[in-house]
């Protein structure tokens, strides 16, 4: 998590040292600025733009942010920069006492909730949690979705069922995956009438009228492919390739090659389209990699990376696993493979 702080006081500035260093020895970035000319006596870098440009740059970079001090000032900084609950970075504010911690944007999605949770705990305060679901005690889909890292695809359908909740009616669940833990009692499992929540890889299948698809990131890639190839020459064959298989493009969770391609621009240009992250192995981790049923081998693949097969290995490499649901296909100077990582719905 890339989170910022900003702090207005003295106090404030000693939480947000203590928050910091809290969540960097979790491995979390953290950036803290103190407003005002006594930053640097409160022993934090002063912020050395407006609170406006300070917020902008943050809110388009950062996972989170959280401002020390009145609500009032934060609700005015974020104002121009607010958009939409799918890409907004969660927002938390905290008096400079330390006593409340309050979950002010993207409470669900964006993680809000459960860093004001996590946050309050550290420092002994209350967290404040207004969202009607969290507050109720009753199932949300939107942090269910965030929690289990699942590609949501209609905010619209995560309301209506939000609000079917709250009044009391069940919501259908069905799942291609095994459940584990007890079942929330807002979800009657199996296909049905009216709305319902599908949890497969496939968002085309719909077990009811109206069916809000949760897609685990689970889909491992491993690509090869020429020097130079663009980005729309991969994508276009990756889509047709996952459509074969009943994948969403909302499932690949990262791709994975050889360590020749790691700066190939077109490579790079799909990953960041997919948001998934870029694994790439030498020649000989991938030649370590073994598989039962045997890899398709390649000539020319051998004489240009030393290997007879790129994209098989190192998706199952990437993956962790054993699987591969797509054996190498190839067109026009790429080659995919598809693996699957190990899942299970966790409740």
């Amino acid at each position: 998590m890339k989170l910022a702080i900003i702090a207005f006081t003295r106090s404030g500035c000693r939480y947000a040292e203590k928050i910091g260093r809290a969540m960097e020895a979790e491995g979390n970035s953290c950036e803290i600025r103190g407003k005002g000319r006594e930053a640097t006596d409160w022993g934090i870098p002063p912020l050395e733009e407006t609170l406006r440009e300070w917020t902008g740059r943050q809110f388009a970079s950062r996972d989170a942010l959280l401002f020390i001090g009145a609500a009032g000032i934060a609700v005015r900084a974020i104002a121009p920069f607010v958009r939409s609950k799918a890409s907004d970075p969660a927002v938390l504010c905290m008096d400079e006492q330390g006593r409340f911690v309050i979950s002010l944007l993207s409470g669900h999605l964006g993680g809000a909730n459960e860093l004001t949770e996590k946050i309050a705990a550290l420092l002994g305060a209350l967290p404040v949690i207004t969202t009607a679901t969290d507050a109720g005690g009753r199932f949300s889909v939107d942090s269910f979705a965030k929690r289990e890292g699942l590609f949501l695809d209609s905010l619209t359908l995560a309301k209506r069922i939000s609000a079917e909740i709250l009044e009391g009616r069940r919501v259908g669940l069905y799942s291609d995956f095994e459940l584990s833990g007890e079942i929330p009692a807002e979800l009657s499992s199996g296909k049905g009438e009216g709305l319902g929540i599908s949890i497969s890889l496939d968002d085309t299948y719909d077990p009811f009228p109206e069916t809000l698809h949760l897609v685990p990131r689970i889909v491992v890639l491993g690509i090869g492919c020429k020097k130079g190839v663009r980005k729309e020459q991969i994508e276009a064959f990756v889509k047709r390739i996952m459509e074969q298989n009943h994948c969403s493009m909302g499932s690949i969770k990262r791709v994975a090659s050889i360590d020749l391609k790691k700066e190939e621009p077109g490579l790079l240009a799909f990953c960041e389209a997919y948001d998934a992250e870029l694994f790439t192995y030498s020649r000989e981790e991938l030649e370590a990699v073994s598989w039962e049923e045997g890899f398709s081998e390649s000539a020319f693949v051998r004489e240009i990376t030393g290997l007879g097969n790129v994209c098989e290995r190192s998706a199952l490499k990437a993956s962790g696993g054993t699987r591969l649901i797509q054996r190498k296909v190839a067109e026009n100077g790429v080659t995919v493979a598809i693996a699957l990582e190990d899942y299970r719905v966790r409740f």
